[in-house]
């Protein structure tokens, strides 16, 4: 019999012999065992596979699309999307109506699952968008998915996916305002964990009779939570210490349970702000990892410094999952603030100038990558598609960078910008067109800019420059407020100044530069 590519099937082959083994360990005290992942996963797969939604006309498998707390059962839906053979749709929690009716129309699911507060609010939005069944997953084991699913056998055959089949969509925001659904294959995602097993040293570590245990404080509708954290604790076989979400104090009182943490830069200034974070607590840990956004060479030293660890700090996008991480194995010294490392093995990054020649050491220009984790495209998007890939094959990430440099190895990669109108806050990505627009159809509003200044704290804050009606001018405050009822909050303006006219080049371009310059300290501690 051919061996399924289905992501699930190398999962389930990677778990634990002792299926009573502890598998996700929550702050409630509830121990969840490999055997309860198995079989609840199953019963939600049985559920599924019970609708009969076949493959579009295209090809395409059924999708179905999700915005719910975290919470092991989360974990469960969404190991049970891949065992029944759907496309598994991650939405940000903190979205609201009009995102999500963008992405259901977009996506068309056959299943959408969300909150059970959010019901009510949603439910009529899937059921326009043409979604089959509504269903609600609350944190507290409650809502209509679990009782609908109960009655479902705790066994369930895998659907057979060949390694191109579509295993998710991610939506990321793009320059136009409309987002984008990268699509992520089984093989794009299985290769991407697989290596990682191995690089950041999980195999090293089991093989050795040594036993990960993995402190989750991560979202999980996003990439680093889902598709990086919780891949590399299922294949390694490792315990999740699993937060609802990240709280410094909760973090400090987990780490010495710990051996592996992820997480976003913010997460270390914060804990870094702790008094509690020292070299005690964190005395079985073997590796910290650092990702979504810059981290800044003072974060690096300052933790360096208080805890005697060297933060991992490594590169990846939606598109691609990891495509680049400073080395686990050697020394400390090899992890060079400043850098994102190496390219993982089966990778290819090359740096090139704007006529597609390679870049010299030390010289910044265009990142490209190529490789087995590198997405398909973007969903029914073929000319967006066409335009981010080389006739050669190589992914456009969009970011300027450049290889050694300042006494740097060769072979490191540092990243010095985005040639994309990206703010990446809190580690998540905010793209300045969409607020615009959202900022422009206010009343009293005649244009905006949206721009990323410093921040101590989410490393860029997004802040709005508006130029408002001289007659009926917008207060800065009513701005705020009418966004927070539009957008997610990671997306909501920090700061909004009203100014007579935004500064323009001779082209008539808006020139972003100035503005950030104007304002660079706004957000800078006094």
């Amino acid at each position: 019999m051919k061996k399924s590519g289905n992501l699930y099937a190398l999962i389930e082959s990677r778990m634990p012999r002792d299926a009573a083994a502890a598998c996700i360990d929550t702050p409630d005290g509830l121990v969840y065992s490999w055997h309860d992942l198995r079989c609840g996963s199953a019963r939600i797969a049985g559920w599924l596979a019970s609708l009969g939604c076949g493959r579009d006309a295209d090809g395409a498998p059924p999708r179905i699309a999700v915005q719910v707390e975290k919470s092991p059962e989360a974990v469960m839906l969404y190991l049970a999307a891949l065992r029944a053979g759907f496309a598994y749709v991650p939405l940000n929690t903190a979205y609201q109506a009009a995102e999500i009716d963008y992405f259901l129309n977009d996506v068309r699911p056959a299943v959408f699952v969300c909150a059970p507060q959010r019901l009510a609010e949603l439910e009529p939005l899937a059921r326009q968008a043409g979604c089959a069944r509504v269903m609600s997953l609350g944190d507290g084991r409650d809502g209509t998915l679990l009782e609908a699913a109960a009655s479902f056998a705790d066994e369930f055959d895998t659907v057979p996916r060949g390694g191109s089949d579509l295993a998710a969509i991610v939506y990321t925001s793009g320059t136009t305002g409309r987002s984008k659904g990268a699509m992520l294959s089984h093989r794009n995602l299985a290769s991407n964990a697989r290596v990682l097993d191995e690089f950041w040293g999980f195999r090293e570590e089991r093989e050795a009779g040594g036993h990960d245990v993995l402190l989750h404080a991560l979202p999980i509708f996003h990439v680093h939570g889902l598709f990086v954290a919780l891949h590399a604790a299922l294949l390694a076989g490792a315990k999740m210490i699993f937060l609802p979400r990240f709280d410094a104090r909760q973090v400090i009182a987990a780490l010495p349970r710990s051996t592996v943490f992820m997480g976003v830069p913010t997460y270390y200034t914060r804990l870094l702000a702790e008094e509690g974070l020292d070299r005690h607590v964190c005395r079985h840990m073997r590796l910290f990892i650092s990702g979504s956004a810059p981290l800044l060479p003072e974060t690096f030293e300052a933790f360096r410094r208080r805890t005697g660890h060297t933060i991992l700090e490594r590169y990846g996008m939606s598109e691609t999952v990891m495509l680049v991480s400073n080395p686990y194995f050697g020394t400390a010294r090899d992890r060079i603030a400043g850098t994102v490392g190496v390219p993982l093995p089966g990778v290819e990054v090359r740096v090139v100038r704007d006529d597609g020649s390679r870049c010299n050491v030390g010289e910044i220009g265009q990142v490209q990558v190529r490789g087995p984790n590198v997405f398909s495209g973007y969903w029914r998007m073929p000319e967006k598609t066409a335009e981010e890939f080389t006739r050669d094959g190589w992914f456009r990430t969009g970011d300027l960078g450049c290889f050694g440099g300042d006494g740097r190895p060769e072979t490191y990669l540092s990243l010095v910008g985005r040639s994309k109108d990206l703010i990446i806050s809190g580690g998540y990505n905010v793209y300045p067109k969409e607020i615009e627009g959202y900022i422009d159809a206010l009343p009293g509003v005649v244009e905006s800019a949206v721009i990323g200044l410093p921040h101590p704290d989410y490393g860029e804050a997004v802040a709005a420059v508006v130029v408002g009606d001289r007659k009926a001018p917008p207060q800065p405050e009513g701005i705020v407020e009418r966004l927070r009822a539009q957008i997610a909050h990671f997306k909501v303006p920090k700061r909004v100044w009203l100014v007579d006219e935004l500064p323009r080049n001779s082209m008539g371009k808006v020139q972003k530069n100035l503005l950030r310059e104007r304002y660079a300290t706004a957000f800078r501690p006094a």
